[in-house]
């Protein structure tokens, strides 16, 4: 099998070259090039293609795919809601995903953040760098004996719950479908309440027309004051406009992002000092007490691991005829 890897980045190729031992059947050529209407041509004389959650999977692309003769697309994430699914049926494209590499991963990566927000971390290694190591402006909360709200408690957000629940948080959540086996110290409750009692509010649910900017002004306003809140899900499910005027009412004692609504346009991939001057993102960063990683919440040698395994896995599982369970979008 050939596949024709999108968006190709130095640790892909590392990650997925060493994966590559156990499965000889496979070949791959990896391009710099994001996929798109303009580069699905390149597919052509391929089996498959791999793909990234910002690539552009709508119908033209998939369109163009298919008359390539591309009949699968690999994604190696979890998130696929760039992918237009009744496109991908309409041609005849299997799309198969990575719903879980390293849940620890993402979980870790947010109680980073908002450890750091707290604590002022940013800040205070700056004034350190400065010879100035006066503590004003620094002052943060114990978590310990707080309200943790989760929502979303997926895999990352049951091990985001564990996590709090390790710092001697009380944890509590919302989510359409409860985790059974989180019953034992998490109390699921509405998401007004969740809203309004939580001292440290974590996003770990997926974009869909329901969570779409559910983090809005309605819902910013029923927080507390003086909330730290942490999304390392997916950037939509914030509504920028509304948190930046959150952020100048004094609602939060502190933001802590991982992902951004401009995500989707690659604003921090090879753009111009200007773009990122006037985008929502850049306007953020103008705040001292928001903090923003670069999408870096996967990032660790085990997750890039188990993204190339189970992503090689998927398209031998495609060829073998044994696809099923939740790496099969459609």
């Amino acid at each position: 099998m050939k596949i024709l890897f999108y968006d190709a980045k130095s640790y892909d190729q590392d990650s997925f070259s060493s994966a590559l031992a156990q499965f000889p059947e496979i070949k791959i050529e990896y391009i710099k090039s994001d996929l798109d209407p303009r580069t699905a041509a390149l597919a052509k004389g391929f089996d498959a293609v791999c793909a990234f959650v910002n690539s552009d999977a709508g119908d033209r692309t998939l369109s163009i795919l298919a008359e390539a003769g591309i009949r699968l697309l690999l994604l190696r994430c979890a998130g696929y809601n760039n992918v237009d699914l009744s496109s991908a049926k309409k041609h005849d494209i299997c799309v198969m995903r990575v719903p879980s590499y390293s849940p620890e991963a993402v979980a870790e990566h947010a109680m980073a953040l908002a450890l750091a927000c707290n604590r002022r971390i940013y800040k205070a290694y700056n004034k350190v760098r400065e010879n100035d190591f006066s503590l004003s402006g620094l002052m943060g909360f114990n978590f310990y004996e707080k309200t943790a709200g989760i929502i979303g408690t997926g895999k990352i957000g049951a091990a985001m719950c564990r996590i709090c629940r390790g710092f001697g948080m009380k944890v509590i959540a919302y989510d359409v479908y409860p985790n059974e086996a989180l019953n034992e110290f998490v109390e699921y409750v509405s998401l007004e309440q969740l809203l309004s009692d939580s001292d440290v509010i974590s996003l770990h649910c997926p974009l869909t027309d329901s969570t779409y900017h559910m983090i809005n002004i309605e819902t910013i306003r029923k927080m507390k004051d003086g909330v730290i809140l942490v999304n390392t899900s997916r950037g939509a499910l914030v509504r920028t406009e509304d948190l930046i005027e959150g952020i100048r009412l004094r609602k939060f004692a502190g933001v802590g992002l991982d992902v951004y609504e401009e995500e989707t346009d690659n604003v921090f991939e090879d753009r111009s000092d200007e773009i990122l001057e006037h985008s929502t993102t850049a306007r953020l960063l103008s705040f001292p007490n928001v903090m923003i990683t670069s999408h870096q919440g996967f990032f660790t040698r085990e997750a890039l691991s188990a993204i190339a395994s189970v992503t090689l896995q998927n398209a031998m599982d495609l060829q073998s005829g044994h696809t099923g369970g939740s790496n099969v979008v459609c």
